[in-house]
């Protein structure tokens, strides 16, 4: 293991506490300081939006705890969930008096400890709404999707259930706008290389130097299939064929579309990526609004990249649009 840190054991810890001191609009907050909240407190009447998820994959999770995205983020060990009373304690700093929505990626570790916080805190008469983001088209066929995982499409997601609270909405219509945006945004990804989670010191899988796997997950699950490396050009292709027919597109739809770097893929990959998805939208005759192209949802080092495509109407549009504000992320 080749890392800059001091000890693995503290890794996580270490990045939190410099990650607060860059950005003194966030601060730590239970037991073990595994909460990163917003400075100041929750917004007294907006329902409070909070998520959670293991470390290593910068931005997601604790990165979009900002203005107009998320009050509140339970933050676990690397590629680990966070506890319940983490996920508790996330909830009461974001609990502004009209209820808090959990919106999260659809893992099991991170299932079980949200939803008994959920249970814990409704004795205590907190208003709960949860939702689960399962975009990963790899990782279970269109029939279970409620077994897939959730990747980089939740940024889209944080990004509008973070407007709707922003502009007043109750918790009713925060937790349907969530799971509209939800239900209308998939992703699929590939990997090159894998990374090394500190703690173990050992790499997540192994891959030849030639190889691709295509579908793999974000902690290192396999894909669809592995093989040869082919051209971007290809992969863009087939993984728009995997992506695009679940949303049902037709000429003079929008779209938004994320082109994600999982760690180690330089930017200039990324927009030759971008380059061939455009193409192939725009033969389509689909029309793209509010594309991001960056690292929005990572696995610490690994070599590789990701597509998320987001089916908009003009709701859908107009809460991308709006102003939000994050250390890793502003629209204005």
């Amino acid at each position: 293991m080749k890392k800059i840190l001091n000890n693995p054991q503290h890794y996580v810890d270490e990045m939190l506490d410099g990650l607060c001191l860059a950005h003194p609009q966030l601060q730590r907050q239970g037991d073990d300081g595994r909460v990163i909240v917003r400075t100041g407190g929750p917004v007294p009447g907006k329902v409070g939006i909070v998520t959670g998820g293991g470390s290593g994959h910068l931005p997601v999770f604790l990165g979009y705890v900002g203005e107009g995205l998320l009050d509140a983020c339970a933050v676990g060990n690397v590629f680990a969930g966070p506890r319940m009373d983490d996920c508790m304690t996330a909830m009461r700093a974001a609990d502004g008096g009209a209820g808090v929505l959990q919106l999260y990626g659809n893992y099991g570790g991170d299932r079980m400890n949200f939803d008994m916080a959920a249970e814990m805190l409704e004795l205590e008469g907190m208003a709960v709404a949860s939702v689960r983001v399962a975009d990963d088209v790899a990782s279970a066929p269109a029939e279970q999707r409620d077994k897939r995982r959730g990747v980089a499409g939740l940024v889209f997601v944080y990004k509008a259930a973070g407007a709707k609270a922003a502009a007043g909405a109750s918790l009713a219509e925060v937790a349907a706008l969530a799971r509209k945006a939800a239900d209308a945004v998939r992703s699929i990804g590939v990997a090159l290389t894998p990374c090394v989670v500190p703690e173990s010191g050992k790499a997540s899988f192994e891959i030849a130097d030639s190889e691709v796997e295509f579908g793999m997950g974000i902690h290192g699950e396999p894909g669809i299939w592995r093989g040869p490396l082919k051209s971007a050009d290809a992969l863009v292709d087939e993984m728009l064929d995997h992506v695009l027919p679940e949303l049902q597109l037709a000429r003079g739809d929008r779209v938004t579309l994320l082109v994600n770097s999982l760690g180690a893929t330089p930017l200039e990959e990324l927009y030759i990526l971008y380059r061939r998805a455009r193409q192939v939208l725009d033969e389509r005759g689909i029309v793209i609004a509010h594309p991001l192209v960056g690292r929005y949802a990572t696995s610490m080092e690994m070599a590789g990249a990701s597509l998320s495509v987001m089916k908009l109407d003009d709701e859908l549009a107009g809460l991308l649009a709006a102003p939000a504000d994050c250390p890793f992320w502003s629209v204005r």
